[in-house]
């Protein structure tokens, strides 16, 4: 039986359990559990990190831990009562353990790694920790460590701030919401910035010292020295070095240089290294001339310690070492060198160099020992500053007395060379005895009993400068001397020192003075016996120094040798000063009392500190002695003292005092006498003229009611608490003298405040005292008063003002203000005092700081009664103010500086703390005496905004760091009590009658934000994190929800007001993803829906308000990580949710209500794509379709303009982004076309300026040019900038108008100079359900990048949709693809169908401008798939081998506003192997001709293309190619069995003689430019050749063939323009053709890189038998169309392109005129106006233009289908391509083509339809078939209406008839540009005509409607009846233009 445990609650997993039993929960090692139940040796319960699954597990498994419980019961809670911080650290690991996973995942390593490190060190300390035997402060450290890990961990992985107080994690509802910010923000400012120490420490390692010329022991002596100033800051550092430049001892390398202030660290400061060697007086001289050993200068470095403040890691540096010039110099060398007088020092040695290792540490010393404990176990030792540090601790002892050899002046002695002086130095004490090791060279060296100076060569005045150390204790100063011996050191008499003089200095003066710091020059008393000076008493009596010698003594004044030294005493114990001796010993001498006081205050504060106790005891025993007389000048000298304390110098002395005034202060009579004096002063303060003296004493308030207090204290213990009225009844008058000084208001300069504010700064620090001797009330009561008499009105200007709020704020955090008894007493004058501070928004810091210490005391917990009235004190008095300050502060703008802005976001937090800890003091009695507070309905109305309003402020992000949700959710759980509170006077005040819409919106919108704040999305939570939130809090947002509900449901009939302002805030609650808050929120949705349809009858504003915030919530990043789920959510909002559903289908409007449902879920859709796609980081099509989508959808089906607008932008930012610039032009046309040339004013929108319109159309369209010249699109780009110019021209702007000029001519050059690519076209069909939205199950063509094929593009939108499947054949799919839950990408390539025919075919166009056409303004597509119809003939497979032909259609031309535009229309065609049979053989004749054409023009760099091609056709025609073709088609079975393919037989038999035509040519070419080394195989080819034409039967070409020899541009023979030969019918019922030269067709070579290609050239290649590959023979080239083999001229051989005319009819030119060739070469503008007609038809090919009757033969176009073949002509206008005009070949002729834009079009340009031949394709036949009938001839004589006369010389058509579409429609005069015309835009010039699908035009560069609009194209059974009498004047049929739906005006955007 299932037992619940009692105490087994909490363990740990000792061993991973699978849970293979049944209900077994599985467990891993290390998880902790909680257990509910017990039953024989087994446990239910679950995984503290999973508490949904619930399970059993064995005991065994589990090592129980203490544990304390929660809420005992169903939802009991178990917390481990092990150390907090091991608890934290515990949960900590393991979620970081989860997150350090993905680390890995996400690829970032560095992170990984570091984490990793951090992770194993805490569990290292855990374990310190667990076992437990950790000193505590060695614990300490450890935690401290351990926490700094956590937060360092917490902030690198974005997880949460934890509060913390010693370590330990804080528990929000048990601190106040004041200290819980406190604890926050001092972890935060932690983490930011350190506080910089004050003191510094320099440690210094001498390592060696390197020469070339070592060999002698040397000493080193390292000081700091302030260049600035010339003086040593420091003692010196000794180092010797040994033979080989390394330390003697290597233990006493080391030193810390100590105590540096802050000012010390500058440029100016430098350490300086001086170097002495020991040992011979010359470096050179021979070892065996001296064993004496003498110190003399070697060398000098420096270093600068401003170097050191960049590196704080020890660092070697190399100081190079200088010596002197002169060593009289050597005193100031160091200076010599910072000031680089380089003529008096050089280098020592070229390699000599100190290498010191030096670090600059910082902090007190304690701090310097814990952390750098290894400096402090080598044995460092400490060098000293010269003087006391910035700070003197007290107990500090010290007593050094530093004496600086500075220099002498010697005579010669009688001798002729000046002296080598060497100077002895001993201390003797008062016995003569020398005092043992008190002489010492300086620090890291014990101290001596000697010192021997360095001695200078031969110098009778040297200098030293050499500083020593004598650390003589203080008992020994008295009768101490110091003993200076000088000696002569021979270099001759066996290097002797013979002593010449001494002189001497005592160290104390016989009143106990000693040695004053200075400069003393010393007499040198002459004495040549050693033995002298054993008895120090024949000459201490002796004078010692020149500057006290009386004044008889003029012998010895006069004498000139003396000795110089400078002293300096810094001694703890010993002073100089003969008036701090006077004092001590006031009474050896009474009278001089007086003075001695007086003289009190000129005394060096050191001194005074040095005798602290000695002074107080001093001045207490005059005041008991005789008060009447000394009274006034002892209290003048005890402030002087006590304020000498204040000086941060000293301020470590104020210990000293208290326990001098706590143990042994004795004067139990003094008080009598501070109070009387202090009285007297405090009544004199106003009436006084100077202040100062008064704020001295003030100042000093502190200690003297210290020494009244304790020697009242005192008085009271010695007398039994006597004379204790009389005490008080004092001190009420002191304070109330104290009470009216402070009430006077000051005037004029206002000293009185000043000398009111020292008081007050004081003050504060008096009630500790107080309390000693009097009760809590009674102190209270002073205080309060106190207080209470300061002015009242406030002056802004006054010190004063910030003075009082710093002692409330010391009142406030003292002991006495903490005791409720007297907090009640303080507390009004507290509030009334910041009350008014907080009104004037002064001060504010301080405010907030006093406000926080008051409610730090206030806890949660507490229900005293007397709390309860503070509570309701601080309400009644703070809270409007409070509430007013947080909407001041958060609205005025923040300060710049980092500083003000860190100030300024701290009293923004604290005043928010202070809020939200009254608040949540707040209980239901104090929001009810609150709110009757209000006496008006005003009132309150203002108090409910104001609050409202501040609630929306704390709910911003930006209230707090990221961090802080702790802080948050006790912000948001305040909020939320605090709303539910004052709903009921919502409910109360302001419904029905008295409605207020403006406090009920700003209560919804405030619900509303709450709900969504990103705190609140519990769902974005780790599981642990929501559990502890919904365990303390609840789901705060379901709260709010029901809130919402209640309140809306009390509305009434007032809901109308809320209608549709609040469907986008409650849509937006209702997108979060909560079930129970939207089963709240969706009742709120029928109910606006019903009320909306009540009022109006319809959903429009509902819907309008829908739409807008759906796409505010995309474009404001609502939802980023869990956007999915919340847009989901909308769709089952209106859908599955029955309670909507039923209720919308109940009402009347419910047809309206499900349309509403329909159109926002296809917006969702949409937007849904939209943000999937931005989520994605770089920009790719996805994201580009995806916007298209989007924007089509705002303009089409929601007519939302300004959305529209905005989406094209940002499609123009994608665009560009990806520098797709042609598109991102086509993309702000969309917004230029809205857009008129008018001087309307636009508001300010997006990033465009307040401007006029034409200003911003202006702008757009150089931007657009901008765009197009980038993209290369230049042709476009001259069509703006004549539309521009035109405008400029019209304003008369010539400055504009020349540079637009000027742009448009850089445009044509760039048209004829720069090389453009051509890029690929590809098919791409995207299937199945996983696609987004506006690709799923449709079809796309692509325009892809430059040099991008078919692989790359393939893999490029794998890499787009990476979980796609990409389909290996290009067959339709069928419906299991289309329903998959999958994706599938079909891609192949296309071959673009260009509708500009015309100018693809004219003669004499460049290439340049040709490619241009040939790819842009692309409508249809082509693909080919080749196949085998019937049975598959082994022999010769061409009989059946048919082409699948599919045209694709699409909804815009490419390039647009996307790389990529939906398929609209697919046709399927087939092929039949004939057909294809004739467009290969086109296509190799077309290749041919190109290439002989470029061979003959030298275009060719060599001849192999052509040696390769000819090889190519002739031995594939040898070896059966050709033949393979007359194998299949024209044996008599297939002309049986096919007799409609007569025409296209001999079609055929036309192009093989051709070819053999060609191929003639083009070997006599290539022999004309073949290399010699190639010779044998152009004689192998033309043996072939000959092989070939036997083979197919040609002995002499036909006299069809014959009569129209090959022309080519360099002057190949032609016949004469006007001949027409004699064509004859063949016996064999052949048919003669009349036909063009073979090279009229243009040659383009086109390579398409299908995944198809190379299987059906495989194939074709296996049946000719060639030995080319698909590239030769069926190598997707583009097809010539109607070509005609019989014209008497040939075409240029550069057109590229020569397409079919469609049935709309090719434009002709009429035969009218005939021009020269230079006139064809004029441009249009130079032309002549007859320019226009070319030259008139041949007879031969003027005949065929009436050839057109019934009799023409069918031309299979593979857009027909088979029916369409079959069936009446009318139906196949679209499909089939008969010929309304011929075009004239000739190459002087100006044939119609797509005009240049520097010409005008009008409409009639729109028209042209797009060809159905002439591109480029992927399969076996790359080109359309060609039409036979262009300009052929027909088998017998022309019959019909459209036939010529029997002579084959027609009738001249009417010249209007052959009109181009342009010049016709508008006649002759119109012919030339229009200014007034607009230009069509790029890709409206080029629209394809398409009836039944109207597509709307850019406005601004449409076409204006002509009057009469043109005539429809006619249909094909109509042209072949057309009369021959045509009216002249009528213009040719042209098709209509695809009409264009106006554009909407831009609505002031």
């Amino acid at each position: 039986m299932w037992i619940p445990t009692e105490h087994e609650k909490y363990g740990v997993v000792l061993a991973s359990f699978r849970g293979t039993v049944q209900h077994g929960l599985p467990l891993e090692i290390g998880d902790t559990v909680q257990i509910l139940e017990k039953c024989e040796g087994w446990y239910r319960g679950f995984v503290l990190k999973n508490p949904n699954a619930k399970g059993i597990f064995p005991c065994s498994y589990i090592h129980l831990k203490n544990a304390h419980i929660k809420n005992k019961g169903q939802f009991e809670t178990v917390i481990p009562t092990e150390d907090s911080v091991i608890t934290e650290m515990t949960s900590t690991l393991r979620e970081w353990g989860s997150m350090w996973k993905q680390l890995y995942v996400r690829n970032e390593g560095d992170l990984f790694h570091r984490l990793w490190h951090v992770m194993n060190e805490i569990l290292d300390l855990r374990r310190q920790v667990l076992v437990g035997h950790l000193t505590h402060d060695r614990m300490r450290d450890v935690k401290q460590h351990i926490t700094a890990r956590l937060d360092w961990g917490n902030e690198q992985l974005g997880l949460d701030l934890v509060p913390r107080r010693e370590f330990s994690m804080v528990d929000p509802d048990e601190i106040s919401v004041t200290e819980l910010y406190r604890l926050m923000e001092h972890r935060h400012r932690k983490k930011e910035t350190p506080v910089p120490a004050s003191t510094h420490h320099l440690f210094v390692q001498v390592k060696s010292l390197m020469s070339s010329n070592l060999g002698e022991e040397l000493d080193v002596f390292l000081y700091i020295y302030d260049g600035r100033e010339s003086r040593a800051l420091s003692e010196r550092f000794f180092v010797r070095l040994n033979k080989n430049g390394l330390p003697k001892s290597p233990e006493r390398q080391c030193t810390l240089f100590v105590d540096l202030g802050s000012s010390d660290l500058r440029k100016d400061v430098y350490i300086v290294a001086h170097i002495i060697r020991i040992g011979r007086m010359g470096a050179g001289e021979k070892k065996n001339q001296s064993t004496v050993q003498y110190r003399r200068p070697f060398g000098c470095a420096v270093v600068s310690i401003a170097d050191l403040l960049t590196a704080d890691c020890k660092d070697d540096h190399q100081l190079k070492v200088y010596a002197c010039n002169t060593e009289s110099e050597w005193y100031q060398i160091h200076d010599n060198i910072i000031r680089k007088v380089n003529s008096r020092y050089n280098l020592s040695g070229s390699n000599t160099g100190l290498s010191v290792s030096m670090q600059l540490l910082h902090g007190d010393m304690e701090q310097l020992r814990r952390e750098y404990m290894v400096l402090f176990t080598r044995g460092v030792s400490v060098t000293k500053k010269l003087g006391f540090s910035d700070i003197i601790m007290p107990g500090e002892m010290r007593n050094d007395l530093y004496v600086t050899l500075e220099r002498g002046e010697f005579e010669k002695g009688g001798k002729s060379v000046a002296r080598n002086v060497e100077i002895t130095v001993y201390a003797l004490d008062i016995d003569g005895q020398i005092l043992k090791g008190q002489v010492a060279a300086g620090a890291g060296e014990a101290g001596g009993d000697e010192y021997h100076s360095f001695v200078l060569y031969h110098n009778n005045s040297p200098r030293w400068s050499e500083q020593i150390k004598l650390p003589i204790p203080v008992d020994m100063f008295r009768g101490s001397h110091v003993r200076f011996e000088f000696r002569h050191c021979s270099t001759k008499d066996k290097g002797e020192k013979k002593l010449f003089g001494y002189s001497f200095v005592p160290l104390m003066q016989e009143d106990g003075r000693t040695l004053p710091d200075g400069t003393h020059e010393l007499i040198i008393h002459k004495c040549e016996d050693n033995m002298f000076l054993q008895d120090c008493t024949r000459y201490l009596k002796l004078p010692f120094s020149k500057g006290n010698l009386p004044g008889n003594n003029q012998a010895v004044k006069g004498s000139k040798e003396s000795f110089w030294i400078t002293s300096f005493l810094c001694s703890t114990k010993l002073t100089q000063n003969g008036d701090m001796l006077d004092l001590l010993k006031w009474r050896g001498h009474p009278e001089r009392i007086t003075d001695s006081l007086s003289k009190l205050k000129e005394i060096d504060g050191s001194e005074i500190v040095k005798f602290l106790q000695d002074t107080l005891d001093t001045l207490f025993g005059i005041l008991d002695e005789s008060s009447q007389r000394y009274g006034l000048k002892v209290f003048d000298s005890l402030v002087h003292i006590i304020n000498l304390l204040q000086d941060s110098k000293f301020q470590h002395f104020k210990p000293v005092m208290d326990t001098y005034i706590e143990s042994h202060f004795a004067g139990a009579l003094s008080y009598r006498d501070l109070i009387k004096v202090l009285k007297w002063y405090v009544d004199r303060i106003i009436d006084a003229e100077h202040q100062d003296h008064f704020q001295q004493v003030l100042k000093a308030t502190e200690y003297i009611f210290k020494y009244i207090i304790q020697s009242r204290r005192l008085f009271s213990l010695a007398t039994g608490g006597q004379h204790e009225d009389e005490f008080r009844c004092c001190m009420r008058e002191l304070f109330y003298s104290i009470r009216f000084f402070l009430s006077q208001e000051s005037k004029g300069s206002m000293p009185v405040a000043h000398t009111q504010a020292v008081f007050l700064r004081t003050f504060p620090a008096v009630y500790g005292e107080l309390l000693k001797l009097f009760s809590v009330r009674e102190v209270a009561t002073f205080v309060h008063d106190t207080l209470g008499s300061l002015p009242t009105t406030p002056n802004p200007d006054c010190p004063l003002e910030a003075i009082k709020l710093q002692c409330i704020a010391r009142t406030v955090e003292s002991q006495l203000y903490t005791n409720p008894e007297s907090r009640c007493i303080l507390l009004p004058v507290v509030l009334r005092l910041l009350h008014a501070h907080m009104q004037e928004q002064r001060e504010l810091v301080m405010c907030a700081s006093i406000l926080t210490s008051m409610l730090s005391l206030i806890k949660k917990e507490d229900t005293d009664a007397t709390l309860s009235e503070e509570v309701d004190l601080i309400v009644e008095k703070l809270l409007g103010v409070l509430l007013t300050t947080i909407l001041e502060i958060t609205n005025r703008p923040q300060p710049s500086g980092n500083t003000l802005r860190l100030q300024f976001q701290d009293v923004t937090g604290e005043f928010v703390g202070c809020l939200l800890a009254l608040l949540r003091q707040m209980s239901d009695k104090h929001y009810q005496k609150l709110l009757q507070r209000f006496t008006s309905k005003d009132d309150l109305r203002d108090f409910l905004l104001q609050i409202f309003t501040v609630f929306r402020i704390l709910i911003r992000p930006e209230m707090f760091p990221k961090d802080w949700t702790v802080m948050r959710l006790v912000t948001n759980n305040v909020i939320i009590t605090t709303v539910l509170y004052l709903s009921d006077a919502l409910r109360k005040d302001f419904l029905n009658d008295k409605f207020d819409y403006k406090v009920w919106d700003s209560y919804f919108y405030l619900s509303v934000i709450f709900i969504n704040q990103p705190c609140l999305q519990l769902e974005t939570f780790s599981p642990s994190k929501r559990k502890k939130v919904l365990e303390k809090y609840g789901d705060m947002r379901v709260m709010m929800g029901c809130e919402i509900f209640s309140m809306w449901q009390n509305l009434g009939e007032h809901k109308l007001n809320f209608i549709p302002a609040m469907i986008g805030p409650f849509l937006e609650v209702t997108l979060v993803p909560q079930p129970d808050l939207r089963n709240v929120m969706i009742p709120i949705f029928h109910d606006m829906m019903d009320w909306e349809q009540r009022r109006s009858g319809n959903f429009k504003q509902v819907e309008a308000k829908l739409i807008d915030k759906l796409d505010s919530l995309m474009s404001e990043g609502k939802g980023d990580e869990t956007y999915r789920e919340l847009f989901n959510s909308i769709i089952p909002l209106f859908g599955p949710y029955p309670s909507l559903l039923k209720k919308i289908e109940r009402e009347t409007w419910r047809e309206s209500g499900i349309s509403l449902i329909a159109t926002v879920t296809r917006l969702m859709e949409r937007l849904l794509d939209y943000r999937d796609c931005m989520k994605l980081g770089e920009v790719d099509g996805k994201k580009i379709g995806c916007t298209v989508s989007l924007l089509n959808f705002y303009k089409t089906e929601l007519n939302k303009e300004e959305m529209y607008i905005r989406y094209i932008h940002k499609l123009y930012d994608l665009h560009l982004k990806a520098q797709n610039y042609t598109e991102a032009s086509y993309t702000l046309l969309l917004y230029d076309e809205l857009l008129e040339w008018s001087e309307r004013p636009l508001r300010e929108f997006l990033n465009y300026p307040m401007q006029s319109e034409w200003q911003r159309k202006e702008y757009l369209h150089l931007t657009i040019i901008e765009n197009f010249d980038r993209g290369k699109s230049w042709e476009n780009g001259i069509i703006l900038c004549r539309e521009l110019a035109d405008q400029y021209e019209a304003y008369y702007d010539y400055r504009n108008l020349s540079k637009m000029r000027m742009k448009e001519a850089s445009l044509y050059d760039k048209i004829m100079d720069q090389q453009r690519l051509e890029p690929e076209f590809f098919r791409v069909g995207f299937y199945g359900k996983k696609f987004p939205f506006f690709l799923r199950n449709k079809e796309f063509v692509c325009r892809g990048h430059d040099y991008e094929r078919l692989e790359a593009f393939q893999q490029r939108m794998l890499n787009e949709f990476p979980h796609a499947i990409a389909m290996q054949h290009a067959n339709q799919p069928d419906q299991t693809i289309y329903q998959a839950e999958a994706q599938y990408l079909q891609i192949y390539a296309v071959t673009p169908i260009p509708d500009s025919q015309d100018v693809l075919q004219r003669d004499g166009v460049p290439d340049n401008i040709k490619s241009f056409y040939k790819v842009n303004h692309i409508w249809r597509f082509r693909y080919d798939r080749p196949f085998h119809k019937g049975t598959k003939d082994k022999e010769n497979e061409f009989k059946s081998l048919w082409v699948e032909r599919t045209t694709l259609t699409l909804v815009q031309s490419l390039p647009g506003i996307s790389r990529w535009f939906e398929v609209e229309k697919r046709e399927l065609v087939e092929v039949s192997p004939l057909e294809n049979a004739i467009e290969v053989i086109e296509n190799k004749n077309l290749q041919l001709r190109t290439l002989i054409t470029q061979c003959q023009t030298r275009q060719m760099q060599n001849i192999n293309p052509l040696t390769m091609c000819l090889n190519g056709v002739i031995d594939a025609a040898v070896n059966g190619g050709l033949a393979r073709y007359q194998e299949a088609f024209f044996v008599k079975d297939y002309i049986v069995n096919h007799p409609e393919d007569g025409d296209k037989i001999g079609r055929l038999r036309e192009l093989m003689f051709e070819q053999a035509h060609i191929l003639e040519f083009g070997l006599a070419v290539h022999e004309k430019f073949v290399p010699q080394d190639m010779r044998p195989l152009h004689k192998k080819l033309v043996d072939q050749f000959h092989l070939m034409k036997s083979s197919l039967g040609i002995q002499e070409f036909p006299a069809y063939v014959r009569a129209s020899p090959i022309h080519f541009t360099n002057g190949s023979p032609r016949t004469c323009r006007n001949s027409a030969p004699n064509i004859m019918c063949p016996p064999e019922g052949g048919r003669v053709v009349a036909r063009r030269s073979p090279l009229t067709y243009p040659a383009v070579n086109r390579y398409s890189s299908s995944s198809l290609s190379s299987q059906a050239s495989n194939e074709v290649s296996n049946i000719t038998g060639q030995s080319e590959s698909s590239d030769e023979v069926f190598n997707m080239q583009p097809s010539p169309s109607t070509s005609s083999l019989s014209s008497n001229h040939s075409a240029s051989p550069n057109v590229t392109s020569s397409a079919p005319s469609s049935a709309r009819g090719s434009p002709q030119l009429p035969d009218k005129h005939k021009h020269s060739r230079e006139n064809a070469c004029l441009s249009p503008r130079d032309r002549p106006c007859s320019a226009i007609y070319p030259n008139p038809l041949d007879p031969t090919q003027r005949m065929n233009a009436h050839q057109m009757g019934d009799s023409t033969l069918p031309r299979s176009e593979p857009n027909i289908s088979a029916p369409d073949k079959v069936g009446s002509p009318a139906k196949n206008t679209r499909s089939q391509s008969p010929i309304t005009t011929l075009r004239s070949p000739q190459k002087n002729s100006a044939p119609p083509f797509t005009p240049s834009p520097t010409e005008c079009q009008p409409a009639g340009l729109v028209s042209n339809s797009p060809a159905l031949s002439g591109s480029y394709s992927s399969g076996i036949s790359s080109l359309s078939r060609c039409s036979v009938s262009e300009a052929s001839g027909t088998e017998g004589p022309p019959t019909g209406p459209g036939s010529g006369p029997p002579d084959g010389n027609p009738p001249l058509l009417p010249p209007s008839t052959l009109l181009p579409n342009s010049a016709s429609e508008r006649g002759l005069d119109e012919l030339g540009p229009r200014r007034d015309s607009k230009t069509p835009p790029p890709y409206s010039v080029f629209e394809r005509s398409n009836p039944r699908r109207p597509m709307p035009l850019p406005h601004s560069l449409s076409v204006p409607p002509q009057v009469d609009p043109p005539a429809l194209p006619p249909k094909p059974h109509q042209m072949r009846c057309a009369k021959p009498d045509v009216d002249p004047r009528r213009p040719p049929p042209i098709e209509t233009p695809r009409p264009r739906v106006l554009p909407r005006k831009v609505s002031q955007l």
